[in-house]
């Protein structure tokens, strides 16, 4: 009888940390895609919050004026939209892809394992990795992040999956349980495919849920880290993302960039308390990304900082 009771007592607390575990993971899932648009519909709510018709309208030719073909720009805590243009047209995500990749790898994958870089995943020439290095896993995403490698992911895709095709399946799959409707993957990295294409509002959404990982966000917010191979040797890595050096608040997240999907950026800050995402796609140039990503988060925080100041109860006795 003493037996059965505390088999029993352990199943209940089995269960009570399932329960515990699923509830988290719920949360995490729910304040990925949560996204209000009252503010982002209301203009004259804005205007009543303090902004002068000058200013208004100053950022609104500034916003216009921007290369980017598609974003998408919230606050975290609450999902409001702030700023958003062509957020559901499919586009290609070049290497904004890596981010389900680098987010797989850290679920399935065992960052001490070794992997080795075999001829099979040498997709292009463009690389920092050469046949037959080996890395653990761990380091290997890391250096797939920073310095956005093509044939890194590949190798991780392999690793993770046993095989690329598999690798494709679990991100597919990881796309439809985050709600990425628009969203097909067709490689781990976002080099030119027809079938790899996602829109601004889906990948908001995994970059939020892959920021939620503490280890996701300490890589993507790395600005440079010697990478050790198996061998002793290194790999000096400078992270892509300009705006982890000169933008105040910038946590990462991914560079992106391909002939067909122009220059991209998927980018996260935090100051005074306010934590911004922003989703921007097809900008003209290399630099330009950064430069209109920037002017974003200007906008956004300007944004949050009012609206902050209206919403929040006033103490009677000032």
């Amino acid at each position: 009888m003493m037996l059965l009771v505390w088999v029993c007592v352990g199943c209940r607390k089995e269960q009570r940390e399932e329960l515990e575990q699923r509830n988290e993971e719920e949360l995490r899932l729910e304040r990925a895609g949560l996204i209000d648009s009252t503010l982002y519909h209301t203009e004259a709510f804005i205007d009543s919050m303090g902004w002068t018709t000058d200013s208004m309208t100053s950022w609104r030719e500034r916003l216009e004026a921007l290369s980017a073909e598609a974003w998408m720009m919230v606050e975290d805590s609450t999902g409001l939209l702030i700023s958003a243009k062509n957020a559901d047209e499919r586009m290609y995500p070049a290497s904004l892809t890596k981010m389900m990749t680098c987010l797989l790898t850290l679920e399935h994958g065992k960052m001490s394992d070794t992997v080795k870089i075999t001829d099979d995943v040498f997709v292009t020439r463009d690389s920092r990795v050469r046949p037959n290095d080996g890395y653990e896993v761990g380091n290997l995403v890391r250096e797939m992040m920073m310095l956005s490698d093509n044939v890194s992911a590949y190798a991780l895709a392999k690793q993770v999956g046993g095989d690329t095709l598999t690798f494709f399946r679990m991100m597919n799959e990881k796309a439809d349980y985050l709600g990425m409707d628009g969203t097909h993957f067709a490689n781990p990295n976002g080099m030119p495919n027809d079938n790899n294409f996602s829109t601004a509002r889906d990948l908001l959404k995994l970059t939020r849920y892959c920021m939620y990982d503490t280890l996701f966000a300490q890589i993507v917010g790395t600005a440079s880290l010697d990478i050790p191979l198996t061998d002793g040797r290194h790999i000096p890595c400078q992270n892509t993302n300009a705006l982890l050096m000169n933008y105040e608040g910038c946590r990462g997240v991914k560079t992106g960039y391909t002939k067909k999907a122009g220059a991209c950026l998927a980018s996260c800050a935090t100051r005074n308390g306010v934590t911004l995402y922003l989703i921007l796609l097809k900008s003209k140039s290399y630099s330009s990304r950064f430069d209109e990503s920037a002017a974003l988060l200007d906008y956004g925080f300007k944004t949050m900082e009012v609206y902050r100041s209206r919403m929040e109860p006033r103490d009677p006795s000032k």
